[in-house]
């Protein structure tokens, strides 16, 4: 299972830090062992001015070894922009939820499947594979939870269209083991497993519930995000933050799933990014310590008080 790091897009659209903080975030990230990233969107700058550097993130760390750059976009302008810097892919930010839509790109959910049919014909052969978001696939932000079912008509417009590689994410943390067995089921009818990416957003504290059944699905990405940072322009005031990256590597080794991710570097990454960077920090393993590796390995009680229990 490939892990996308997605903090460089997701912190960032939400907490505002210089260019070279991001260059120097995907630098500690390469080093642990992360290999693929949505580094940014390519969105209006007036909109989200956190992200308006995005040309300038792509251009310092394009040239890294066998790494994936990919990143979001809302409309032509975006798809140009992402092509001419390089992006392997580019997600189209498709919502399943009509307010959000509107909030988010200005557009209902129609009008952004007949944008992005314009889309496809522009990356053919443009290098950049072009994917599609599809937001609050499971529900929300406020409105019911949604099925299999539900999905099943805009699968087959985005099967029409000729886009296969989905992003379906619980943006709003709705789904336990079994609606994300279900949605994942649904969308399997139209794309292969190794095309879908998983996005947790762990509003509900039900996200590394999320990864156990993505293994048995063979889902081929998971995105997280360093120290669980998020949040969204179009949702002040909300949570908002991925599936913490630190924990879901620790669960999925622990699962026997190689990620190829160095934890410790990591945590010292996610800690880095909190104190350093100012960007408000979840997730558990960078203040418990991570389970001891071996059998009788001691545990480290060194970051605990006296009389705590």
């Amino acid at each position: 299972m490939r892990i996308r790091e997605i903090g460089p897009r997701l912190a960032f659209q939400n907490h505002a830090v210089p260019t070279g903080v991001k260059v120097e975030l995907v630098g500690r990230l390469l080093d642990a062992g992360v290999r693929a990233f949505e580094l940014s969107s390519f969105v209006r700058p007036d909109l989200v001015p956190g992200l308006a550097d995005a040309e300038e993130v792509f251009a310092a760390v394009r040239e890294a070894p066998d790494v994936r750059l990919d990143c979001c976009v809302g409309n032509m302008r975006g798809l140009a922009r992402a092509i001419e810097a390089g992006a392997d892919s580019a997600a189209f930010l498709l919502s399943a939820d009509e307010e959000f839509a509107h909030a988010n790109i200005g557009r209902s959910t129609a009008d952004s499947l007949a944008e992005l049919e314009r889309l496809a014909a522009l990356a053919a052969g443009s290098g950049t594979v072009l994917g599609t978001y599809i937001i609050f696939a499971w529900g929300g932000p406020t409105g019911p939870a949604r099925t299999g079912a539900d999905l099943r008509p805009l699968a087959r417009r985005l099967q029409d269209i000729g886009v296969d590689h989905w992003i379906l994410a619980d943006s709003a943390g709705y789904a336990a083991p079994p609606q994300i067995r279900e949605l994942v089921g649904a969308a399997s009818a139209f794309v292969p497993p190794e095309n879908l990416t998983v996005q947790i957003h762990d509003d509900r504290g039900m996200g590394l519930a999320a990864l156990l059944p993505l293994i048995e699905a063979e889902v081929g990405t998971v995105d997280t995000s360093l120290a669980g940072g998020g949040g969204h322009p179009a949702l002040p005031g909300r949570r908002g933050g991925g599936l913490c990256t630190e924990d879901a590597v620790q669960l999925l080794e622990l699962s026997g799933v190689d990620t190829g991710v160095d934890l410790s570097r990591l945590v010292d990454t996610a800690n880095w990014l909190t104190t350093e960077v100012g960007v408000a920090g979840r997730g558990f393993v960078r203040h418990t310590g991570r389970v001891p590796d071996g059998p009788g390995a001691p545990l480290d009680f060194s970051w605990g008080t006296r009389g705590s229990h």
